[in-house]
């Protein structure tokens, strides 16, 4: 009998889940869940509008995931359900949401339907900068070492700012709340019964190491003295590490997804992490770079060493004996996503339905006979606010030398090479510090549809980068840790060699390219600084000017 596993995916709007031989890592059916909720970003259920720069998600849409995919791809492939020996799940980060003792998200309580700080915050929630700025100042203050991990400074968006808060503004629900977790732990405990932290999770996301563990009660004493048993009081007790098994599919959860009680479930990953194994990156030196709603930069070392700005590092996150370093921006896809739906004439929309084609591939087909620098536009790509290397939410975004004939598609372009230049700016931090980048992959739902951006990247970092045939690499990622869980494999390593697909087709960078690309990068830079490092705080100041 062949031996299969699971992977899921939990993305921003939707669940993708694969089924994977696990001897010879082909993925035999895959299928898709659109949360029915999707991101509620303007008003709650009940009606209420929301504050800025909130975004939650319903809990449910999560089941919705586990009850339909995970016998969507069973039928789909005929296999039954003996046949899959193991399950992995990865989650975007950090995704968090309050619970009751029953581990019940305290969304779904009557009483709090109106009240925001119940829901799910979404990773990308950035109406939390106050509290991560008031985390970062105390242990500057304080002389945290573990501040080092994380480039200087704590992220808006990671657990603690959000808890933070939660408590801040809805001291109620804080109170109410037996535990704050992971959407990606709320998974496993719906699948297991088992309450458990994954340990990357914890560590990109928690501030905690396995040398040092969590910061110290005096530390969340002084951040706010209600916070001094955050850790006790708040989170699960049991951190687990990655590539390990959380516990077994239970009774409940055998019924819900058609899974056999008993199989094993692997400690979830962070999304944009379980695709290293995915596309085999188990050696030093190259860095994956995630191109979808959002963008994520890893590289692996056998060194710690510390790179000012970026997201963190952690040993064995990914793979057992490596330091991996983490940065991202919060806008890649999503600034593009909010250009058409609030910036492209009625005129373009109509072409391209006449043409058949969506607006997306309408405009790049459009942008990509520009010639680079023809439209003297410069874009700041901080529609989301910038996760490295400012690490600031509160930043917006900018488009510079506009005109009267400016056009859609230079402005779409624009943005492009926006995000290009931010991961630019990233990459050089990490050879700063003395990571050197010896090679370069690209992966997520852009990297695979997106020539044009691609070749961008490409000619803006000046080196080749290389795109794997790897659809729904986080999912397949997964489904490897969900091997390994199974005892099919020694470690993630062993089995990320085998499985993971590393050959794709390779973008090189234009010589004539690079050249003007390298000039509107050192204009970029200037402009990064400028308006990002507090010489001019207008791109903070707009948003909060009322008449």
């Amino acid at each position: 009998m062949k031996k299969y596993t699971v992977g899921i995916d939990f993305g921003t709007l939707s669940g993708r889940t694969v089924l994977m031989d696990a001897e010879s890592g082909e993925i035999v059916a895959s299928s898709v869940c659109e949360y029915k909720h999707g991101v509620i970003d303007e008003r709650l259920p009940s009606g209420k509008l929301l504050p800025l720069n909130t975004a939650l998600q319903n809990a449910e849409d999560y089941i919705d995931v586990l009850r339909i995919t995970i016998k969507d791809v069973m039928e789909k492939a005929g296999v039954r359900s003996d046949s899959i020996k193991g399950i992995g799940i990865d989650f975007t980060g950090c995704t968090m949401l309050p619970v009751d003792e029953d581990m019940r998200p305290l969304m779904f309580e009557p009483k709090f339907k109106d009240e925001y700080h119940a829901y799910v915050k979404l990773w990308k929630h950035n109406s939390c900068q106050s509290e991560g700025s008031r985390i970062t100042d105390v242990a500057e203050s304080r002389g945290e070492e573990w501040l080092t991990r994380y480039g200087g400074r704590t992220s808006s968006g990671w657990m603690f700012a959000k808890i933070l808060q939660v408590l801040n503004e809805a001291p109620e629900v804080y109170r109410a709340a037996k535990k704050f977790v992971h959407s990606a732990d709320w998974i496993t405990y719906i699948l297991t019964g088992e309450e458990t932290h994954s340990a990357p999770f914890a560590g990109f996301k928690c501030l905690w190491s396995e040398e040092e563990g969590f910061p110290s009660k005096e530390f969340f004493q002084e951040v706010n003295p209600e916070m001094a048993n955050v850790i006790e009081e708040k989170l699960p007790d049991r951190v687990v590490g990655a590539g390990k098994t959380v516990g077994y599919i239970s009774k409940e959860a055998a019924a819900l997804t058609g899974l056999c009680e008993g199989t094993p479930v692997a400690t979830p990953a962070l999304d944009a992490h379980a695709s290293m194994p995915a596309l085999g990156i188990t050696e030093t030196g190259t860095l994956m770079i995630i191109l979808g709603t959002s963008s994520v930069q890893l590289v692996h070392s056998k060194e710690k060493i510390n790179v000012r700005g970026i997201c963190g590092y952690m040993k064995d996150a990914i793979f057992d004996g490596m330091y991996s370093y983490e940065a991202s921006q919060a806008c890649c896809g999503d600034h593009l996503d909010w250009f058409v739906k609030n910036c492209v004439p009625y005129e373009y929309k109509a072409d391209a339905e006449k043409q058949g084609i969506n607006i997306h591939k309408y405009l790049r087909s459009k942008a990509e006979n520009l010639e680079v620098g023809e439209s003297g536009l410069l874009a700041l790509d901080w529609n989301n606010g910038n996760r490295s290397i400012l690490a600031d939410s509160s930043l917006t975004g900018a488009v510079f030398g506009l005109t009267l004939r400016s056009k859609p598609e230079e402005i779409y372009r624009a943005l492009i090479e926006a995000a290009a230049f931010g991961a630019k700016r990233i990459v050089d931090a990490f050879e700063e510090s003395g990571i050197k980048i010896d090679r370069v992959v690209a992966s997520g739902g852009i990297a695979e549809k997106d020539s044009m951006t691609v070749g961008i990247y490409a000619d803006v970092l000046d080196r080749p980068i290389t795109v794997p045939d790897a659809p729904m690499s986080a999912a397949k990622g997964s489904a490897i840790y969900g091997a390994v869980a199974a005892g099919i494999y020694e470690n993630a390593e062993i089995a990320a060699n085998k499985l993971g697909i590393k050959s794709g087709k390779t973008y090189e960078p234009k010589a004539e390219n690079v050249r003007v690309y390298g000039k509107l990068y050192r204009e970029y830079c200037i402009l990064h600084d400028y308006f990002g490092r507090g010489e001019n705080d207008l791109l903070k100041k707009l948003r909060s000017i009322k008449d």
